[in-house]
């Protein structure tokens, strides 16, 4: 075995084509050891996937500054679609890394995301950028473990542009899913990041749900109007949260939770499922039809230190609430969102 392949302050597409030019040299039963300062799991599935080589890998220091990894090469190629399971990877991290990952691809290729959640705002991403060469089968749909499996189908016209994190035709995804979408997208932005919307008309609807949510915290730009298409570009604020207020900055907010539709005797037990899925960091926006205040205090007696509320909008026939999870040794949760609460004939609440 070579001395190991150190990474270590590299910008991160160098720190990809060195491990893949190490793993391109590495003969059949080879071992290679990585060392990084950041997680380069991620460069080892591409290469996985791009070169159709089965690896193993054994994870030997896992960060969060330090980073061992031994791959070793396999003499045969992957047999099956390999599994890309980005589980283990931060959830604002993720689209990057997978829209990034099929650009990659060539035609015929692909792979199994494996993920924990519904990864359906991906597939809209995916189809606004690269049109119809996006192969999408779901292979399982169940709670903290969804598999789809993802082919690029042919060539792609796709013009990357480096200043966008993501784009979004709205008028190829359904209509109930659009708002949706754009604000699960925009909760996983990077502060200064931005992403683009085309429309088939300027859509005011949203940057009023964004003026609601956000605040002033984002930046509304029409680039282009024409009959039939404008496109507007998004671009979070630095410093901004992915919420109303700069509390919700540390979660990653993975979907939307409306039960607006379920019996009243069901809600309840559908919220719980759906806190108890969440990885810390993560949270999702409940809608509801009215004020879901007694909600609160049963999360407060029953959920930890780690328990996140945060009002987005409280309008008539539709409230929205985040609900997350924090680090609970990071000093944030329940506490915080209680500071600013108002007076209450009950436990404080940020009401």
């Amino acid at each position: 075995m070579e001395d190991p392949l150190d990474v270590r302050d590299q910008p991160r597409a160098d720190r990809r084509d060195r491990v893949f030019d190490r793993l391109d040299r590495a003969e059949p039963g080879e071992t290679v050891a990585i060392a990084a300062d950041t997680d380069v799991r991620p460069s080892v599935a591409q290469y996985r996937i791009e070169r159709e080589t089965a690896l193993e890998r054994t994870v030997d220091r896992d960060g969060p500054e330090e980073w061992e990894l031994r791959v070793t090469k396999q003499a045969e190629s992957a047999a099956e679609t390999p599994e890309f399971d980005v589980r283990e990877i931060p959830p604002k991290r993720r689209h990057a890394v997978l829209t990034d990952t099929f650009d990659r691809l060539e035609p015929g290729q692909g792979f199994v995301l494996v993920n924990d959640h519904d990864p359906e705002p991906l597939y809209h991403e995916l189809r606004s950028t690269h049109g119809d060469v996006v192969g999408w089968e779901y292979e399982r749909r169940d709670s903290g473990d969804w598999r789809v499996e993802i082919e690029k189908t042919g060539e792609s016209e796709a013009e990357s542009d480096a200043d966008v994190a993501a784009t979004f035709d709205v008028r190829e995804i359904p209509k109930s899913d659009r708002h949706p979408t754009i604000h699960h997208r925009y909760g996983n932005l990077e502060a200064g990041d931005a992403m683009e919307i085309v429309a088939p008309h300027e859509p005011k609807p949203l940057q009023r749900e964004f003026r609601q949510r956000y605040g002033d915290a984002f930046e509304w730009a029409v680039l282009d109007r024409s009959p039939g298409e404008v496109r507007v570009r998004i671009t979070k604020e630095p410093g901004a949260a992915d919420g109303g207020d700069a509390d919700g900055d540390d979660l990653a907010v993975t979907t939307e939770l409306d039960v607006r539709d379920r019996p009243p005797a069901e809600r309840h037990e559908l919220i719980f499922e759906s806190y108890a899925d969440l990885e810390a960091g993560e949270g999702f926006v409940l809608v509801n039809d009215h004020d879901p205040k007694p909600l609160y205090h049963q999360f407060e007696a029953e959920a930890g230190p780690e328990f996140r509320w945060e009002y987005r909008s409280k309008e008539p026939g539709e409230f929205r609430v985040l609900i997350g999870k924090t680090d609970a040794g990071s000093g944030s949760g329940s506490t915080a969102t209680r500071s600013d609460a108002a007076a209450d004939d009950g436990p404080q609440a940020p009401f």
